[in-house]
Order: C-alpha cells, then structure tokens, then sequence
C-alpha cells in the first residue's frame, strides 16, 4: 500500500496543474491490471488528466477515462515523442509507467517533471524525474 499512498498524495499535491499518464505499450509482459487500476486511480482523483499510449511513437492521447489500452509485443520504446509533446502541450507534471528501457535523445530538454511508474521488482536509475515502484 506504501506507493498507492506516496501516488495519491502526489496526485493531490499538483492539483489544478496540467498532468498526463503515459503508458508505455512496447510489451504486454507487463501487469495489466496493475497498470488498469493505476488509471482508473487518475480518473478518480485528476478526470482532467491525459492518457498517453505510446511505444517509438505516440499511439493516442485520450481523456483519462479511457480505459481501452493496446499492447504490443515488439518491445520497442521510446520516450522522445511523449517529452516532447508534454512539453509542447505546457503539461506541469507527466507520470510514465515503463520499465525504464526505452531511449530518448540525449540532447533532449525536459523542463517538466516527471515520475517514473516502474511495474516491476527492479527500479533501474531513471535519467531524470523521479522513480517510484509500483509493484
């Protein structure tokens, strides 16, 4: 219950701010229910949130409620295009549930935070923002 606690008070804490969940959907071994329940947690309590599925590249942004997600089975990541848009779109705080793999362009600037959901035992150093295991 420890990261559903430090999660809810980081969502209440920001909000009125712009926020988006990002899923990375480059596999489906993942824990799918996990990943549902963490938004159907957003929806509750930040409805004005965005939800991003993306692999190499951005595959819908959706209101939050959506709750329709489509895996892969490539295994390619890549955060570029889903920084690059929270950026663009002025998004205050961008929440990204992955195992932390994908690639992004050194040279990239993020001016936003972030927070790194990791569904999974291992929690890898993350290149910047914040990482909280949700597993």
């Amino acid at each position: 219950m420890k990261w559903q606690k430090q999660l809810l008070s980081k969502l209440k804490q920001r909000d009125g701010k712009k926020i988006a969940l990002a899923i990375d959907t480059s596999t489906n071994q993942t824990n799918t229910l996990l990943i549902q329940n963490i938004v159907k947690l957003f929806g509750e309590v930040t409805p004005n949130a965005l939800l991003v599925q993306a692999d190499f590249k951005i595959r819908s942004i959706t209101p939050i409620k959506e709750d329709k997600i489509t895996y892969y089975t490539h295994g390619k990541s890549s955060y570029t295009e889903v920084l690059e848009w929270a950026e663009k779109e002025k998004i205050d705080t961008l929440f990204y549930i992955t195992d932390v793999t994908g690639y992004f362009y050194d040279e990239l600037q993020v001016n936003n935070e972030v927070f790194w959901l990791v569904p999974d035992e291992f929690v890898p150093k993350v290149p910047f923002g914040k990482a909280i295991r949700v597993a």
